[in-house]
């Protein structure tokens, strides 16, 4: 699985040599001095390339169209309406065609000269502006200014159209008036083609360094010119590298720093979460995390995202501290961002950035028992970024004002990409079995349908189960151990008493057992049984398998002592197979498991306690863990007895206080 990993995550990868140098501005160079290896042109800044494009754009002119053709039909429309409206009025007949050519002869000319409807943005605030006037397929620079307006045509027109009836210079002047528009028109579409083949053609460089010639010396202060040297010296390296580099072994390194960095991983796995290290389907969701990632970092650099930070790399160490824990979350996140490093710009800044980060989101849901605490860890990593930011900002720049705020953008966007961690690991544990915080703290909800149905078919189970569950969880907490693990494997213990709850003690309410009427070895069996059915019935039901073994090992492989002896009493002369009476196991193997073994005898016993005094329960508690200890009940599980001194301590606490023993008759205990 390793070896597949390692072979996915650099097959992605890109594959041109590395640029060596990290450099930033205002900073001394403190490598040896750099000579180019070859020639190349420096690169204009990005202001200086805004500004020659905003200088060349303002040089460029709007392309306006001269038609012709339009007075053609504007010239008829006008004749047709003029003679509507000459006999529509009382005007001599035989002025009519003189007052028509003239008018007509007037018209044509201010369509010849052209009539422009000027456009307020190439005004910009003047009362005229230069264009570029397309006729007959030939341009020339004129002056809005050179032709007419709508209106000073219409001006024009009426200063020199003479009559001596003034109703019919009214008429003509109105008739001319609407039929005046423009023939000189802006041509927006060619005027863009212009600009942009305008700016396309503007060179982006500015200089030469050639090949042998010293680009910055060593202990020299990288200043502005130096800068753009450097950066134009590693644009050019990199775009050679892609062809005259030899991918092949840029590939082979790649290999050897990823399976390095995954071959650590898995000697951590192995040394210090062996039980990780044998589970196939935990040993594939760390690859599968690890993989998508540094897949999800390659896909960025292949876009050319403005900036890598858009990538919530804070979502690996929160989805790996909620699914196992603390130290492998941490450990898992710092080898991720080690081999990011090599593939992103700043490679020191963006580690500080993300390794800092990580380390919040991780100590922020230590333990995990609310939703709303992904909101505040969400805050805290955008805090963490924030701090980094302003310091990394004012260490280059020494100025809030140089501070350039928009390039925070990208980490907001991470921070809030991060919060896919939640539904991701709900995916998580139904595709890969792991049980996180979250999904024990929806099964220790009592209104769990489940328990909600132990509740009504065996009450007095279900209390057992919650009075089991705050001593184990008490101890558990004490000592040291998942205490959410434990609560939860408490509640569900003793879940297949469901199926016979009459035959339970705790459930029977009458002085009859039906127990009375069964041969010892049946009884027997039929207790035992519920812990075959528990198992059963949580699978049923896919509760995880962590939560299960509880139920395995509660009774470890003991016997059913009550019903054993009671067969030895009554049938001596009978030979007795032992295991008839004991419980399958396995015996405890975690703390977690050991606690509740301890918890669910004594809080039985303590029900049988006929006078519940400190001393009665002093006693039961020493006689029932002792005899575990007897039994080599608690032989796999890693309790020490300072471990068990405590939960001695524990257990006497709480069950005086739940049989309301005097608090002062403790201290003599």
């Amino acid at each position: 699985m390793m070896g597949l990993t390692v072979l996915i995550i650099t097959f992605f990868l890109p594959k041109q040599p590395r640029f060596r140098y990290e450099f930033e501005k205002g900073k001394v160079w403190l490598n040896k001095d750099l000579i180019s290896p070859f020639s190349f042109a420096i690169l204009k800044t990005t202001p200086q390339v805004i500004i020659d494009k905003k200088d060349a754009l303002d040089n460029v002119l709007p392309i306006y169209r001269y038609n012709a053709e339009m007075i053609n039909g504007i010239e008829e429309a006008y004749g047709n309406e003029f003679d509507v409206k000459w006999s529509s009025n009382t005007f001599p007949e035989n002025e009519r065609q003189s007052y028509k050519t003239s008018s007509s002869n007037l018209l044509r000319a201010l369509y010849a000269k052209g009539i422009i409807a000027l456009n307020p943005k190439h005004l910009n605030g003047k009362k005229h502006y230069d264009l570029s006037l397309i006729s007959n397929n030939i341009s020339r620079t004129i002056s809005s200014q050179d032709i007419y307006t709508v209106q000073s045509a219409l001006d024009y027109f009426k200063n020199n159209f003479k009559a001596t009836n003034l109703k019919v210079k009214e008429v003509v002047e109105n008739l001319v008036e609407d039929h005046l528009q423009p023939n000189v028109i802006f041509d927006e579409k060619l005027t863009t083609v212009v600009q942009n083949n305008t700016v396309n053609s503007l060179s982006t460089t500015h200089g030469m360094v050639q090949k042998g010639e010293l680009i910055i010396a060593k202990n020299n202060v990288i200043d502005d010119d130096a800068y753009q040297k450097l950066q134009s010296f590693k644009a050019t390296y990199e775009a050679q590298t892609k062809t005259i580099g030899d991918s092949k072994l840029v590939y082979l390194g790649q290999i050897l720093l990823v399976g390095f960095v995954l071959s650590l991983q898995m000697v951590f796995l192995y040394l210090f979460r062996k039980d990780i290290f044998a589970d196939n389907r935990q040993l594939s969701l760390l690859l599968l995390v690890i993989t998508s990632m540094l897949l999800a970092l390659t896909w960025a650099i292949k876009l050319n995202l403005p900036s890598l930070y858009y990538i919530p790399f804070c979502i690996v160490p929160i989805i790996i501290r909620i699914l196992f824990d603390t130290r492998l979350a941490l450990y898992l996140h710092l080898l991720v961002i080690l081999i990011a490093g090599f593939f992103v710009p700043n490679s020191f800044e963006f580690v500080f950035y993300q390794i800092t980060a990580g380390m919040v989101a991780i100590y922020s849901i230590r333990n995990l028992i609310k939703r709303e605490q992904l909101l505040l860890s969400a805050l805290f990593i955008l805090s963490a970024y924030f701090i980094s930011f302003v310091g990394i900002g004012l260490l280059r720049e020494g100025s809030f004002r140089e501070i350039e705020w928009v390039n925070f953008v990208p980490f907001s966007v991470s921070v809030l990409l991060s919060l896919l961690a939640y539904p991701l690991i709900y995916a998580f544990e139904r595709v890969f079995g792991i049980t996180s915080d979250v999904a024990l703290i929806e099964l220790t909800n009592t209104n769990n349908k489940l328990l909600r149905e132990l509740a009504f078919k065996a009450p007095g189970t279900f209390q057992h189960s919650l009075q089991v569950a705050n001593l184990a969880e008490a101890a558990i907490f004490k000592i040291g151990g998942n205490s959410l693990l434990v609560r939860a494997g408490a509640l569900y213990h003793d879940i297949g008493k469901i199926e016979n709850p009459q035959y339970f003690i705790e459930n029977q309410n009458t002085g009859v057992s039906p127990h009375d009427k069964l041969p010892y070895e049946q009884s027997a069996q039929i207790i035992i049984k519920h812990v075959h059915k528990g198992i059963e019935i949580t699978r049923k039901h896919q509760l995880p398998e962590s939560v299960i073994d509880f139920i395995r090992t509660h009774h470890g492989n003991t016997r059913v002592d009550y019903f054993y002896q009671s067969f030895l009493k009554n049938s001596p002369e009978k030979f007795v197979d032992e295991n008839t009476f004991r419980y399958p196991g396995p015996i405890p193997f975690s703390k977690e498991t050991g606690v509740l073994m301890l918890a669910d005898s004594v809080e039985a016993a303590s029900r049988s306690l006929k006078n519940p005094d400190a001393q009665n329960i002093n006693d039961l508690v020493e006689r029932i863990i002792d005899y575990k200890l007897e039994q080599n009940q608690l032989d796999n599980c890693d309790l020490t007895l300072k471990d068990l001194e405590t939960i001695k301590l524990i257990f006497k606490t709480m069950l005086m206080s739940i049989y309301h023993v005097r608090i002062d008759y403790l201290q003599s205990v």
